[in-house]
């Protein structure tokens, strides 16, 4: 099996370089973080007028807290020669940035509503060990009740970082062995409700095999370049940076199948600790800042609104924004932690804090199940949770709260499990993007949706849930495998009489079809060609012929793949001979994400990120999906045949032709005798 992957250059570190050569970032650590409080969770309530400028000011405070992760991580030697230093050269200093902030923040809701109290204690911050877990309930206080399927797991406890003196990586900054577990070990333990509307709509967008990522947040950060610091896939709407207004999305491209859903899916993305230079690996929220590795693009990609166990849902309104989720639950604590991973074939087992080691045959699995309770007014909220909220274990919305669809995404990767036992030096390592401090935790994994639907349309999806039906752009595909379903190491091999004798026509001498296609259905997980095509489908719980079950799974070569042929019509292979490792461009209009999602520019149009005219890394080559290719037990068209084929049509024709010939020669010599 091997990982369907943005291609990129290698700069050949491997084997037992150290983090800092492999990177190239010159991050070196020593097993420690910043632990801040999150000032954004605390604030619940923030006038409208000076939303804006707090929003600005937090991501100054996300923004200080990764700088002075760099620094400590930098540091590690003087922080062991001398215990104070941390304090007087790290700690000390951040605190009094953040005391700073906090002060203008207050002065912002002081300005045009009633001065917060209390900030001013959410200054200091405390140097951490890196692979050890906040204790239970520590952290932010959180105002959303996880259902009972959605809380903490026992015997998955954060580990300690096994022994290891770093916190692991390519950047040095995580994973760690601790951070995964092996799949079979989990007792199943979700548990699925159905109830009173108990329909769903299912959307295809795709697997962003476009190529659109940046390191924006809209929701949390507006206006504000790298305001994750870590890298997003984006699916549905294409023209989501932090710059954004709700007209550009409104008017924006979409990737989805049905045209009137032009929302924005987003997520952090997954990368190989493999030693890759992405082309973000000297750029802010990418390998300056500990995301370093090769980013995978996923195998499969479901997106799927469900009902309410309890009552009918109601519509969404237009442009709702969802986060769910704690991108900084590592430090925070995990009252909003809603992180799901599992592996196909095994998703009634789910891992909260660990990363799944997959048998043979299997894919690794993120979901995430968004809250689906809503305030019935606002369209947000000051910290971007309290509009909406979870059920609780019955399905019951809290007070003042009404049900509305809940969104599930379902994002497949073809993963193989690391090898632990070396670091990840055999098969990589693989690990979700991540502000620096969090280590790369699982726990921190998150999603994001802004609602674009039109009216129309979402009322076809309320109408279809509350009605028990399945309907939606991509309702046929993406069912998961039955809980507990074993991987087959070898699928079943697709019959193949059909193909060695197709149906006869007219033209009799057309005995054989093309031989071509046969051996990668003998054997679709051991052609060369598997790669390229996602395992071949081969896997449980994943649809179509290709790995595309028809969200438009993009198949990608290998980084280090180079002579590696592709398939006749395959999608990975762009226009005009493009290389597939070249995945960047800085046109301003390649396929929007350069205009529109890629690097922010200040008023003076300037350059304001260091990312040029983009931060869309992987644009410019990336093709449109594969389209379906049809049933590999059908024969081959006629006339698509070799030259055997074309010979075997043609020779009736010619004998004819010699007839008629013939023919002339005895009228001629008839005539003549008669002369």
């Amino acid at each position: 099996m091997a990982a369907n992957v943005y291609a990129s250059a290698t700069d050949g570190g491997s084997g037992g370089d150290s983090a800092e050569t492999r990177s190239g970032t010159g991050v070196r650590t020593a097993g420690a973080t910043i632990d801040c409080p999150d000032v954004g969770s605390k604030l619940t309530s923030v006038p409208e007028q000076a939303r804006g400028e707090v929003d600005k000011e937090l991501a100054l405070l996300d923004e200080q807290i990764a700088k002075a992760y760099q620094r400590l991580s930098e540091s590690a030697q003087q922080v062991q020669q001398d215990p104070g230093f941390a304090d007087n050269a790290v700690v000390n200093p951040l605190k009094e940035k953040r005391a700073a902030t906090l002060e203008r923040i207050a002065i912002a809701i002081d300005r045009v509503g009633d001065r917060p109290g209390g900030l001013e204690a959410l200054a200091a911050c405390t140097v951490e060990a890196g692979n050890e877990a906040p204790a239970q309930g520590e952290g932010q206080d959180g105002g959303d009740e996880q259902p009972a399927e959605e809380q903490g797991q026992a015997g998955q406890e954060q580990g300690n970082g096994q022994g290891q003196g770093a916190n692991g990586g390519q950047a040095g900054n995580g994973p760690v062995a601790a951070d995964f577990a092996d799949i079979k070990s989990v007792q199943p333990n979700a548990n699925d409700k159905a109830g009173a509307s108990g329909g769903s709509f299912a959307t295809s967008c795709g697997v962003n095999e476009n190529g659109l990522f940046n390191s924006d947040n809209i929701i949390a950060a507006p206006g504000v370049t790298n305001g994750a610091h870590h890298f997003h896939d984006y699916v549905g709407n294409q023209s989501n940076n932090a710059f954004a207004s709700d007209q550009d999305l409104a008017k924006a491209e979409t990737s989805c199948d049905d045209q009137g859903d032009k929302s924005s899916y987003y997520w952090p993305v997954v990368r190989l600790q493999n030693g890759a230079q992405e082309q973000d690996a000297q750029k802010p929220g990418g390998g300056i800042e500990g995301n370093a590795g090769e980013i995978v693009t996923p195998k499969q990609v479901t997106l799927t609104f469900v009902g309410n166990p309890r009552e009918k849902v109601t519509a969404m309104p237009r442009l709702l924004r969802i986060i769910t989720g704690d991108a900084k639950s590592f430090v925070n604590g995990p009252a909003n932690a809603n992180a799901s991973w599992s592996c196909t074939g095994f998703e009634d087992r789910q891992l909260k804090d660990k990363y799944p080691l997959c048998p043979q045959g299997s894919d690794v699995v993120r979901t995430f199940k968004f809250q689906s309770c809503w305030d019935g007014r606002n369209i947000d909220s000051a910290n971007h949770r309290t509009h909406v909220a979870f059920t609780d274990a019955a399905g019951n919305c809290p007070s003042g709260f009404r049900p509305i669809p809940q969104l599930v995404q379902r994002i497949v990767y073809d993963i193989d499990a690391p090898s632990l036992q070396d670091g990840g030096r055999t098969t990589p390592l693989f690990a979700v993007d991540s502000f620096p401090e969090q280590l790369h935790k699982p726990v921190t994994d998150h999603g994001d949706f802004i609602n674009i639907f039109d009216e129309d349309l979402m009322g076809e999806m309320v109408d279809c849930i509350n009605d028990g039906r399945k309907c939606g752009a991509g309702a046929d595909g993406g069912q998961n495998p039955a809980p507990g379903e074993e991987p087959q190491e070898e699928p079943t091999k697709t019959p193949e009489a059909p193909q060695e004798e197709p149906t006869k026509t007219p033209e009799a001498p057309q005995e054989e079809p093309t031989k071509t296609p046969e051996a990668p259905q003998e054997q679709p997980t051991k052609t060369p060609d598997a790669p390229q095509n996602g395992n071949g489908g081969g896997k449980p719980g994943d649809q179509g012929d290709d790995g595309d079950d028809g969200k438009g799974g993009a198949a990608k070569p290998p980084a280090d793949k180079p002579d590696t042929e592709p398939e006749p019509g395959d999608a990975s292979t762009a226009p005009g001979g493009a290389q597939p490792e070249v995945k960047a461009t800085a046109s301003a209009d390649g396929g929007n994400a350069a205009e529109q999602g890629g690097g922010s520019k200040n008023g003076d149009d300037q350059d304001t990120d260091g990312l040029g005219d983009s931060q869309a890394v992987g644009q410019a080559t990336s093709a449109a999906p594969t389209p379906s290719a049809p049933s590999r037990t059908e024969p081959q068209a006629v006339g698509e045949g070799g030259l055997a084929d074309t010979g075997a049509q043609l020779w009736p024709a010619a004998a004819g032709a010699v007839l008629v010939i013939a023919g002339f020669v005895v009228l001629r010599r008839v005539r003549r005798s008669h002369l």
